[in-house]
């Protein structure tokens, strides 16, 4: 199987960015959560999100806020020989039309607000005019889903290249679904905490680069890692709840690790989906215990730091595993402090160093939606 290189990276948050310092932040246990401005929460329960400041500010007339997070992180991609393929990997896009539309009853919009107009402004703005463009959309899983159908193209020859690129927003769309839901916290995200109470939304954008070996040798860089297995599954089990089994993440796991061509004990630590629901939560320490079994290794979540960025969620978390291979640890879990039963010997609020070069990422989405990817240190 032809190899497959994470072969650059960034991305942002309400944190810091990728290139600015957001594996030191984790480190520090710092997390960015404040009241929302962005809209009004006066008659909601809760009013906390990790929105990036001034965002708002840097709001040209022309632009919607999800465009005016991607041009953060787009920049650095303008100058390769060539991108084949463009993967969009952004959940809600153009939430002030929808949002506009509800209120207002006014359906015109300007472009984008389709995930194909995505694809094809990020094109226009990098100015790869024949790349193959592709749309994902697997909710909270969807950045990683492009990666593994990045990675996909790859192995089988029709991409020398792949850009995944996924922003998301905070906005009154998501903030009041994600409400009437209840799966909001009402004070502090705790990922893996037996007291934990719901997740917390972030603004987050991120681009990843996906590339062949020959592609890698061509430009003369040195990849940030290599993407040794992927595995996607559903559990077909609710629209929103995931099964309590953790089939379909048991399914995407073994999968990944069937096609990196390793054994649960060759995966030095565990980057969770983490997002600090009572559900999601409990579901990934139960497939971690199927897989893994008993065994004690690390095992974190961001999303008590930066929040839960929906789409870009997993691009993100696949560039912090990646940084991780370079520090020699993975970041604490933030908001942690009694963790649950599963979780003792594996999840802290504490950096933790690992054993081995190789990580396992995971993302699930509402409709059931699991990926894995396994990625290595180069």
């Amino acid at each position: 199987m032809a190899n497959v290189y994470l072969l650059d990276g960034d991305a942002e948050t309400a944190l810091s960015s990728f290139e600015d310092g957001l594996f030191s932040a984790l480190l520090a246990k710092k997390r960015q959560f404040g009241k929302i401005c962005r809209f009004d929460t006066s008659k909601l329960p809760f009013d906390s999100a990790a929105c990036i400041e001034f965002l708002n500010d840097e709001q040209n007339e022309s632009d919607n806020l999800t465009q005016t997070l991607m041009r953060r992180v787009l920049p650095k991609f303008t100058q390769l020989p060539t991108i084949n393929t463009i993967i969009w990997a952004g959940v809600k896009g153009n939430a002030e039309f929808i949002e506009n539309g509800a209120w207002s009853g006014d359906s015109t919009c300007s472009f984008p607000y389709l995930p194909r107009h995505y694809s094809l402004w990020v094109r226009d703005q990098l100015g790869y005019e024949d790349a193959k463009l592709i749309e994902v959309q697997a909710a909270c899983a969807s950045s990683t889903f492009g990666i593994a159908i990045g990675a996909d193209l790859i192995v089988s020859g029709r991409s020398r290249s792949v850009l995944i690129v996924a922003a998301d927003i905070v906005s009154r769309f998501s903030f009041i679904g994600f409400s009437a839901l209840n799966v909001l916290s009402s004070s502090v995200c705790r990922p893996f905490d037996v007291d934990r109470d719901g997740l917390l939304l972030g603004d987050g954008a991120v681009a990843v680069l996906l590339a062949g070996e020959d592609y890698v040798k061509d430009l003369g860089l040195t990849p940030l890692a290599q993407l040794s297995g992927w595995g996607i599954a559903n559990d077909a089990n609710h629209i929103t709840a995931p099964a309590r089994d953790g089939r379909g993440l048991i399914s995407a796991m073994t999968q990944a690790l069937r096609k990196a061509n390793v054994k649960p004990r060759d995966i030095g630590a565990f980057c969770a989906h983490g997002t600090g629901t009572i559900y999601n939560d409990a579901m990934e320490l139960t497939a971690i215990e199927a897989v893994f079994g008993d065994r004690h290794f690390p095992v974190f979540s961001v999303k008590g730091a930066l929040g839960h960025t929906l789409g870009a969620a997993g691009g993100i978390e696949a560039l912090i595993c990646a940084k991780a291979f370079a520090e020699g640890v993975v970041p604490p879990t933030i908001g942690l402090k009694c963790p649950e039963l599963k979780s003792h010997g594996r999840v802290s609020f504490e950096k933790q160093e690992f054993d081995n070069k190789r990580m396992m990422t995971c993302n699930s989405g509402f409709g059931g939606v699991n990926v894995a990817l396994i990625l290595e240190d180069v």
